[in-house]
């Protein structure tokens, strides 16, 4: 992932910023005055993908709600505090924020669930920026595991179970990833699903 940091940047250039950029493949993380600006590389955006895929494919299974808002920008000027995820979930608040086209999260939830693709150093940690915002869980991609996080006061910690999905255990998800580089993504996802169902978990 190519990136740099601006130090001492004002929320008026982060917001300045964020309009320019529009819909362009370039990630911007702020925190209290420190902005770092990120273009997203292949290997990065690959697992993103199927994390994401295999969340999607796993809802569709369950018949569960969900809406997806990918790198949707969330951020509070009062915290000095803006990211854009990997891929974001709202699960049970799906029907609250089905019609929302604009977010403020003074008064809207955060989303339930991020999915955090880790595998390049980064100069800003966007763990505290997730727990500032009030995300209750984030699964970290680190290249050689999916971790679960759950935020407990004010940070977060490591947890077998997710709690989108309590009967799973995300790290069992990397037997997937580890497919990448020889399958095609359609490949992987029929072999998840089959592995879904024979687990019992669709009624």
């Amino acid at each position: 992932m190519q990136h740099f940091v601006l130090e001492d940047a004002s929320w008026d250039i982060y917001e300045k910023l964020l309009r320019e950029v529009g819909n362009r493949p370039i990630r911007l993380t702020y925190d209290e005055g420190r902005l770092e600006i990120m273009s997203p590389l292949p290997e990065h955006e690959r697992p993103k993908k199927i994390i994401g895929r295999m969340i999607e494919m796993l809802t569709f299974e369950l018949n569960m709600p969900v809406k997806s808002l990918g790198s949707t920008t969330f951020r509070r000027k009062d915290k000095a505090k803006g990211l854009e995820p990997d891929e974001c979930y709202y699960f049970k608040n799906e029907q609250r924020m089905r019609g929302r086209k604009r977010l403020d999260l003074k008064k809207d939830p955060p989303p339930e669930l991020v999915v955090e693709i880790d595998i390049t150093a980064r100069s800003i940690d966007r763990e505290p920026i997730y727990a500032a915002l009030g995300v209750p869980e984030v699964w970290r991609y680190d290249g050689r595991r999916l971790h679960c996080l759950h935020l407990q006061s004010g940070e977060y910690h490591a947890h077998k179970h997710s709690l989108a999905f309590p009967f799973l255990e995300p790290a069992q998800l990397q037997r997937f990833l580890d497919m990448l580089p020889q399958q095609d993504e359609t490949s992987i996802i029929k072999a998840f699903v089959a592995w879904v169902r024979k687990n019992g978990w669709v009624e």
